[in-house]
């Protein structure tokens, strides 16, 4: 479905948290701590990068923590399809490798964080956008099959 891109994505995918470590933390926001990291010492590719910066929501989650001018300032934003790949790869796929829906996904992402939390916040802002990636991607799997 993807082409020449599908290496990106898969990339992406397996990447796309690493700003999670906690040698990598800079400004404490995961995909921008990751994508610099990875532009940074590893010399990456900017498209992937950008997937990772961007990733499932990031630019809600950037704004929730004054982080977004940052963001968009260092990253450009992918294309759409492989932002929603990405997604898609992230919101269907447990915290132990499971696949599950994207409903179960978010609501086990809001279970970790009081309501008061800003991730909290962020994904229950991005919820509709989060779903509707997934729904496009499913779609176009649907339709290649």
């Amino acid at each position: 479905m993807l082409g020449d891109e599908a290496d990106l994505l898969e990339a992406s995918a397996w990447l796309h948290d690493i700003g999670y470590s906690p040698d990598l933390v800079g400004t404490g926001f995961h995909p921008l701590d990751g994508a610099r990291h990875l532009r940074g010492v590893h010399q990456a590719d900017e498209r992937l990068c950008s997937l990772v910066a961007h990733h499932s929501g990031a630019t809600v989650e950037a704004e929730e923590r004054g982080l977004l001018d940052l963001l968009k300032g260092e990253f450009e934003p992918p294309p759409e399809h492989l932002l929603e790949a990405v997604t898609y790869a992230d919101m269907t796929t447990g915290p132990d490798g499971t696949h599950l829906p994207v409903e179960r996904r978010l609501s086990e992402i809001l279970e970790r964080y009081a309501p008061e939390d800003l991730v909290h916040r962020s994904i229950t802002r991005s919820s509709p956008a989060l779903k509707a990636a997934v729904r496009n991607v499913e779609r176009r799997l649907a339709d290649a099959a």
